[in-house]
């Protein structure tokens, strides 16, 4: 298996930290925006994406903050890739934005952050933030 590449990414969204995170923690609010589905059982989220389904382990989650999974194929293979959602608010300007680190092959990065793009619109929308 190739290595994979961290990569990081930072998109602001005019919305409150607190509902953002509703939208990011929660399998309702990921089902939103996230995939077409998501169900959860205890720390194992379960995304389900035009009939195919993925799982995740929820690895931390701080209230209002931040949530972190690792899926499980990476898991199971012995990697310790993962993707965090992360809500950062300015000290000085209290602009929101939202932080997001994945890990992708080389030549898959480009196409990893066209899905973040897009996700993040979708989520954007939801939220009805510009």
């Amino acid at each position: 298996m190739d290595d994979k590449e961290k990569y990081e990414m930072e998109f602001v969204i005019q919305a409150s930290p607190s509902l953002i995170y509703q939208y990011i923690s929660t399998p309702s609010g990921l089902s939103e925006w996230f995939a077409d589905n998501v169900n959860s059982r205890g720390e194992l989220f379960t995304f389900i994406w035009d009939g195919s389904e993925e799982q995740a382990k929820l690895l931390t989650k701080k209230s209002g903050e931040r949530v972190k999974f690792r899926w499980v194929s990476d898991e199971e293979d012995g990697a310790s890739y993962y993707f965090e959602i992360r809500i950062q608010v300015d000290e000085i300007t209290k602009d929101v934005s939202l932080m997001i680190t994945d890990f992708a092959e080389e030549d898959e990065i480009d196409e990893g952050k066209m899905l973040w793009d897009n996700q993040i619109s979708s989520l954007k929308q939801v939220l009805g933030s510009r």
